[in-house]
């Protein structure tokens, strides 16, 4: 393998080093950058879309659980709830062009 690479042509043109991305055309800088609320509406979809899982299975086994297993969710809802508020009171999720 070494052998060919060294014997082999080697014929560094402009189109050969030109980028190629399915046949199309490159147009710009592909590093253009774009507001970070894409990815901190991303980050606070995926951290509350978990915490929500965490309900499954208290609401499968809730007669088992019965009364303590309720006040336990209502407490962990209502740190979810303050989570919640202090990201809304941060403005976090405005959209508004600043």
């Amino acid at each position: 393998m070494f052998v060919t690479h060294f014997l082999g042509p080697n014929r560094r043109t402009k189109t050969k080093l030109e980028t190629f991305e399915c046949g199309i055309e490159s147009q710009g800088n592909a590093r253009v950058p774009f507001s970070i609320k894409y990815f901190l509406a991303a980050i606070l979809f995926v951290l509350f879309d978990v915490e929500v899982i965490f309900m499954y299975p208290w609401a499968v086994d809730f007669k088992a659980l019965k009364f303590t297993g309720f006040l336990e969710m209502i407490s962990y809802m209502a740190v979810l709830l303050v989570g919640f508020l202090y990201i809304l009171k941060k403005g976090a999720l405005k959209w508004d062009a600043e």
